[in-house]
């Protein structure tokens, strides 16, 4: 059967800018559930069968917020992204304040990880540090960190290994995970998924209902938007 395709908002560019707040939120964990490991070492998806609106995302972050928010956000990713980096100081503070944190919404992150040679290794970092229930802080930091170069040294393995003792990682673990390559063919599984659906920029979002109707923003779009958008699937 053909994938129904979901209709998508127009870009809009605004000028002013969303304070970011800080915001104390319910996630389904931050630790990916044991997972098997294949003969090669990889890791298998540690969300099996979680898919929204036609999107598998079973090997993507942890759910941000209540589980079982009518509106799910998934949104797909570059760690390098600038515009990324835009919606995760802007527009999402206010979006975890008004939906996330109230159960009205929840958010699964999915790597994109396409924009350089230092984007997928970023994302599989981001899972070493989900194996130890820092997947979100970890992520945070990422974001924070970024520069504006791409692959101009920010997300090198040395600064990598900066983040995780930052956030208090367990460094030897981390370190072990990161040069095994454990979460290598989730990220690019992730990236693959995204393609599939039609994603060829980041940010992308689809916002999807409980009725499973499904919504593609494309871009970092501001709060007003998204907040028109959840309203009309709620």
């Amino acid at each position: 059967m053909a994938r129904k395709k979901a209709p998508v908002i127009g870009a809009v560019i605004v000028a002013a800018a969303i304070v970011a707040v800080a915001a104390s939120i319910a996630m389904e964990s931050g630790t990916a559930p044991a997972a098997d490991v294949a003969g090669d070492g990889t890791a298998a998806a540690p969300y099996p069968d979680r898919v929204y609106g036609g999107i598998d995302t079973s090997n993507g972050s942890p759910v941000l917020g209540d589980p079982s928010a009518p509106v799910t956000i998934v949104e797909f990713g570059d760690y390098q992204c600038h515009f990324c980096e835009i919606w995760h100081s802007q527009t999402l503070p206010p979006l975890v304040d008004d939906f996330i944190s109230t159960g009205k919404a929840k958010l699964v992150y999915v790597d994109f990880a396409f924009l350089g040679k230092d984007s997928p290794g970023a994302a599989q970092a981001s899972h070493c540090a989900g194996d130890q229930g820092m997947y979100w802080e970890y992520h945070d930091m990422l974001y924070e960190s970024q520069q504006s170069r791409i692959d101009g040294g920010w997300a090198s393995p040395a600064n990598l290994r900066g983040f995780a003792v930052a956030v208090g990682l367990d460094i030897d673990a981390f370190n072990e995970c990161v040069s095994s390559k454990k979460y290598a063919e989730r990220v690019s599984f992730n990236t693959q998924t995204g393609a599939g659906h039609g994603v060829e920029a980041t940010p992308t979002f689809f916002i999807v209902g409980g009725s499973g109707d499904t919504v593609m923003i494309p871009g970092a779009q501001p709060y007003g938007t998204f907040i028109q958008v959840i309203n009309s699937l709620s």
